[in-house]
């Protein structure tokens, strides 16, 4: 029986065909090691000698150049091009002309394979072509490993390699599982065409089926886009009609390809340049280039563009480009381990819900979804936005580790459920947690919260194929009230537009749709969509407590107008004889700096105030909370913000009306600390973060804390963030954090 042929036997023969094949004296194969140079694997023509000894670094030479570049080059005269390096012992002296192109998987350069002649020659396109055809199929080899067995001892392949990647954590916890793309990638496994006028009709079959669907995508979304968003769509449909585009895939299908080869060798040249470029405009017609690429693979295929939810294997680490709420949901929660996006805010609606589920998620890391295989093992740490892909051993073993001592410290939180949050000095601290579907009512037992702090009624729409009617909305209401028992429940209206589009409302075309018609402004302008939604809410809230809260009252006169409106419903529930609530709460969200200056007065008129600090703080800064140049600008701990706290906290107390703040700094905490110094007696916040919260209360004198950051805030910080100092007073004083 014939012994297996060697990986390097295999190397050997195949530069050997490729020299014959292209009627050059020289063909080499150059392998990106992972500690960054090029290392020559084989050779058919140069030294043999050099095999394994000669390497390049990136940009070093020709070889370095296209591995830079990921650009092929073509030269007659390759000795007197400016980046030629000379290497003694590969005896090239004798070579004049040279071809080379990259060897790229998923847009990386993974290698570089050359041809090269002793006359001076000019390579065609045709040759230039079938070259990148053969380094596709070489591409394919490398990633799969099999190299790994002929590098020199303590040097790796600069693929499938284990990685570590730092992202933006929307949602804590520690998650260890395996990769789930959720467009999974196709695999092209056959790359020559048998026939290329049929493989011509199949792409243009597939071109055209991808337009429909681009087109149908637009369909459903365009009631609701409004301004730049339909721009975007539009130009998405206006790329997906590119004749440059178009012209390139069929080039590449006339050199000889079937049709998915044609397309993945145009994808991989688009996520080269994607990776290279750094013009925002460029950047974002590449990744829409590579979008609209990912659907007609999957429409030559005959696959769908996303994992059905039912093939969703155990321990699965769900990786993204982007995703929706509605696509998260569909999947099962129990198999999910974690969810890694390359673009969702910390605010997102993905991130709502992947909180409400308890999924360690993280977003903000590029190119994710190119740099993971199907079934990779991962890492996802929610509370650092560490990723580690393909971990270590010992990598694995820490972060395991660090799995069971969050366990042990979830379980201590858990013990902590029915203890009363109070301060050292006696201080009571309610603890609330921010909800908006129904997954999220168990929680509130579980953590042993007050009551719902902040139940955002939006969801509901934005998850609804069409807007929801009244016994709709009502069974909703009146189920989450049940699911709440004694505990009360405080009802946002509906706070929509902005970021937060309905895909059957259409909007205006507005230049800025953060400062724009959304929220209160959207129901005191459709009244009948308002007085509709608090009907829904006085008839599920019959004979029990109900909590209605106005989001985004920029005036006094808007909360005296919204209260009108719910003077009147109250009427028409009496005169159609239905019974009133037990006990009706009215109160308003602080979010709109212009609320600052009004604050007695609207405190006169309601029940109960809740602050917004998301927003309240992004409009404060004039700082995007989902732009990532400035959201890290302002701290939350700043002066100036604490300050404009400590106001609302004031005129709560004045006033005797409680004060509830309702953001994401509430569940962290040094800031809960530091609230809670300022006057804070209400947090509301994702029910994770409640035990956490509470231990941090039971170790807390807030008296002390009151007043040290009451100096603070009159002292020598004054303007500047005070994280260092509260972090070192915490330590100082032993406050758990």
């Amino acid at each position: 029986m014939a012994e297996p042929i060697t990986a390097q036997a295999r190397l050997d023969r195949i530069v050997v065909l490729i020299a014959s094949n292209m009627v050059a004296e020289v063909c080499s194969l150059y392998v990106a090691r992972a500690d960054g140079p090029l290392e020559l694997f084989a050779t058919e023509g140069l030294k043999r000698e050099a095999v394994h000894l000669t390497t390049m670094r990136a940009g070093e030479g020709l070889v370095g150049l296209i591995a830079d570049s990921a650009e092929p080059l073509a030269l007659s005269d390759a000795q007197n091009h400016p980046a030629f390096s000379y290497k003694p012992e590969t005896g090239e002296e004798i070579y004049q002309s040279f071809l080379g192109v990259p060897v790229l998987r998923g847009g990386n350069t993974i290698g570089v394979l050359v041809v090269q002649n002793r006359a001076r020659r000019s390579y065609s396109e045709e040759e230039v072509e079938a070259l990148q055809t053969t380094a596709m199929l070489l591409a394919e080899m490398i990633s799969s490993g099999e190299l790994q067995s002929i590098v020199r001892p303590g040097a790796e392949i600069a693929v499938r390699l284990p990685m570590a990647l730092r992202g933006a954590p929307i949602a804590e916890g520690l998650g260890l599982g395996h990769v789930v793309l959720h467009q999974p990638r196709v695999v092209v496994t056959k790359l020559v065409a048998d026939d290329i006028q049929s493989e011509m009709m199949r792409l243009d079959s597939a071109i055209e089926a991808m337009r429909a669907s681009v087109d149908a995508l637009i369909d459903r979304t365009e009631p609701a886009a409004g301004g730049e968003h339909t721009e975007v769509l539009e130009a998405f449909r206006m790329i997906a009609h590119d004749r440059g585009w178009l012209r390139r895939l069929r080039e590449a299908v006339n050199s000889g390809l079937t049709a998915e080869a044609a397309v993945e060798r145009v994808q991989n040249d688009s996520r080269a340049k994607l990776q290279r470029q750094t013009d925002p405009y460029l950047r974002d017609r590449l990744h829409d280039l590579n979008d609209l690429a990912n659907r007609l693979l999957h429409q030559l295929a005959g696959q769908s563009l996303v994992v059905s939810p039912d093939a969703l294997p155990e321990n699965a680490i769900l990786v993204a480009r982007w995703m929706g709420p509605a696509a998260l949901l569909d999947y099962d929660r129990a198999r999910l381990r974690g969810l890694v996006l390359e673009e969702a805010g910390a605010s997102s609606h993905v991130a709502i819900v992947a909180r409400a589920l308890s999924i360690p998620a993280v977003s903000e890391v590029a190119n994710i979804t190119q740099i993971v295989e199907q079934g990779d093992a991962m890492i996802v740490d929610g509370s650092t936005g560490e990723i580690w892909l393909r971990p270590q051993q010992n990598v694995e073993v820490a972060y395991a580790e660090k799995a069971k001592l969050r366990a042990r410290r979830q379980e201590q939180f858990r013990q902590l459920r029915d203890v009363p949050a109070v301060t050292r000095d006696g201080v009571p601290v309610g603890l609330h947690i921010n909800a908006g579907l129904l997954i999220d009512m168990p929680h509130l037992a579980e953590v042993g919260a007050q009551s719902v702090g902040l139940f955002r009624t939006e969801l509901q729409f934005m998850l609804s194929a069409h807007f929801p009617r009244l016994p709709a909305q009502q069974h909703l209401y009146a189920t989450v009230l049940d699911s709440a028992g004694d505990r009360p429940v405080t009802f946002r209206t509906l706070d929509i537009g902005g970021d937060k589009v309905l895909p059957y409302m259409k909007g205006p075309e507005e230049e800025n749709p953060a400062l724009g018609w959304r929220a209160i402004r959207i129901g005191l302008d459709k009244p009948a969509l308002l007085r509709l939604q608090l009907r829904a809410m006085l008839r599920a809230s019959a004979g029990r407590q109900l909590r209605v809260m106005f989001p985004m009252v920029s005036t006094v006169e808007e909360l005296v107008v919204a209260r009108g409106l719910l003077e009147r419903e109250l009427a028409f529930i009496d005169r159609v004889g239905r019974q009133r609530p037990a006990e009706l709460k009215v109160g308003v969200m602080i979010e709109v700096p212009s609320i600052l200056w009004q604050l007695d007065e609207i405190a006169e008129r309601v029940d109960f105030l809740s602050v917004g600090s998301n927003d309240l703080m992004q409009y404060l800064f004039a700082a995007d909370r989902d732009n990532k140049r400035v959201a890290a600008r302002f701290d939350s701990l700043s002066a100036p913000f604490l300050r404009a706290l400590k106001d609302i906290a004031d005129a709560g107390a004045r006033h005797g009306k409680p004060v509830t703040l309702c953001g994401e700094i509430g569940g962290r905490t040094l800031e809960a600390m530091a609230l809670i110094g300022i006057g804070y007696r209400g947090l509301s916040m994702s029910a994770p973060s409640v035990g956490a919260v509470k231990a941090m209360i039971l170790s807390l004198d807030a008296g002390v804390v009151a007043g040290e950051i009451e100096a603070m805030l009159a002292g020598p910080y004054r303007g500047a963030s005070l994280r260092e100092p509260l972090r070192a007073l915490a330590e100082r004083l032993g406050v758990r954090l």
